[in-house]
């Protein structure tokens, strides 16, 4: 009697584990015939149905156009297919938006790319006509061959509250946690984009079957692996995923707490302040750093280090790491490695040195920054004053990298003759073994300009 029981209370689990998946409400975008439910915005490209696919045509001499919805959505699913002539550059927008206040009238909101060039961006996450680059696919290189310039590629996009995911071919892409400077809401869009190359006029993007589900979201999202990165935008917090992998906050954004003066006990009492979740360093009068120089209380060897920074006009700082600890307890700045922070375009320290090799990100004095993320383009992609740019040092054995906006700029072996001969032509030449001290603390630097920190983050490489 008790299988009689089992067996149909099983069956009848199941029945409903598949009506909970089948649940799912699809709702087509499309009809396959025409472009009801959509508007054109932007650029003047043309837009049109053709056998049931939906096709844009570049067009010279015009900016981006864009074919939205009518109906504005915040949280969703959506899914299309997309298939694009090789040469050109298109997306899908979401949560994005138009209107006069802002940015000249332009299209603007989160983008998932669709890009044919030879870095191979499709499924990067790039949020148009404002932040920019959310996430490019740097770091993750198999969303970077996941896309097929020569056939249909089927994208999904999840935008759940602040978590937007997106997937190529049911690879995983983009993972990102964003802030409050993401939009909850806006249309989606299917993008032509403006081509400067006029041999590529009257080459096409074409998109059918989007759908987009909005009910029953988190019964119907997709898992993403843990060695996928993930891009963490919140301002001084650790995702779920982050805490896994070993992530601790090196400031708690509150107090300062873990950190001291250079040549203090503790935390400078003028200087440098907290102001709504930013460590700031303050402007002084030159030739005299009010604040000085803070370091961490604790020591670091092989790490994984990430930190935003915004300039103001003119400014001048850095992350100091691998430091002299004799040197540490001396008056002056410390004398260690340097990731360069700097206003390159209103600073003279730009134009000293050799080569570049004091411009933002830069291993400072020794190794000009350089884009080492994308074929072709060399150089950096630096946010403007007053935004937001991060940081990101990784050291794994000897080798040590720099990293700008989620760009390599920087890669050279910690200890080698290279190394050791770049310091012999530089500023440390006196220094014996300069940077090649097993661990020390991290530190910011004061260099009497106003500079802002937060999400200052490490993990331990060491094991």
């Amino acid at each position: 009697m008790k299988k009689l029981i089992l067996i149909p209370a099983l069956l009848l689990g199941l029945v409903g584990l598949v009506q909970k998946v089948s649940a799912a409400n699809w709702q087509p975008l499309f009809n396959g015939k025409d472009l009801s439910g959509w508007k054109q915005l932007g650029g003047k490209a043309k837009f049109s149905v053709q056998d049931g696919v939906i096709v844009g045509v570049s067009e010279a001499g015009t900016p981006n156009s864009f074919l939205a919805t009518i109906q504005d959505y915040d949280d969703f699913i959506f899914e299309a297919e997309i298939k694009v002539d090789a040469g050109l550059n298109s997306g899908i927008q979401f949560r994005s938006r138009l209107n006069s206040e802002y940015n000249k009238n332009r299209v603007h909101g989160y983008q998932a790319e669709v890009d044919t060039s030879q870095r191979k961006w499709s499924g990067g996450v790039f949020e148009e006509a404002k932040r920019g680059w959310l996430y490019n696919l740097t770091r993750n290189q198999a969303c970077q061959q996941a896309f097929d310039v020569n056939a249909w590629n089927h994208y999904r996009i999840e935008a759940i509250h602040n978590k937007i995911r997106t997937w190529i071919n049911k690879v995983p892409c983009a993972d990102i946690i964003d802030n409050q400077e993401g939009f909850k809401t806006g249309f989606i869009a299917f993008q032509v984009h403006s081509i400067r190359d006029k041999t590529l006029a009257g080459k096409v993007v074409k998109m059918r079957n989007p759908q987009i589900l909005t009910e029953e979201l988190h019964n119907n999202h997709w898992y993403t692996p843990t060695d996928v990165q993930q891009i963490n935008y919140q301002a001084n917090l650790l995702s779920g995923k982050e805490q896994s992998q070993g992530w601790e906050l090196l400031w708690d954004g509150k107090t300062s707490e873990g950190w001291k003066g250079v040549q203090l006990t503790g935390f400078p009492e003028k200087g440098w302040g907290i102001e709504k979740g930013e460590l700031v360093v303050y402007a002084s009068p030159k030739g005299k750093r009010i604040g000085g120089d803070i370091v961490t209380l604790d020591s670091f060897s092989e790490f994984e280090l990430e930190l935003d920074f915004k300039m103001t006009k003119g400014a001048n700082s850095g992350v100091k790491y691998f430091m002299d600890p004799e040197l540490l307890k001396t008056k002056g700045s410390a004398i260690g490695l340097e990731f360069q922070i700097l206003d390159d375009e209103h600073h003279p320290d730009a134009k000293n040195g050799h080569q570049g090799n004091r411009t933002v990100g830069s291993l400072y004095d020794l190794i000009p920054a350089a884009n080492l993320s994308e074929t072709g383009r060399n150089t950096k992609r630096v946010k403007a004053i007053d935004a937001w740019n991060r940081a990101r040092i990784v050291v794994k054995g000897n080798t040590v990298e720099h990293w700008l906006n989620n760009i390599k700029v920087i890669e050279f072996p910690r200890g080698s003759q290279i190394f050791k001969t770049l310091v012999q032509h530089s500023k440390y030449h006196k220094y014996a073994n300069f940077g090649e001290w097993k661990s020390s603390p991290i530190l910011l630097q004061d260099h009497n300009d106003e500079v802002r920190y937060r999400s200052i983050k490490i993990r331990d490489l060491s094991q």
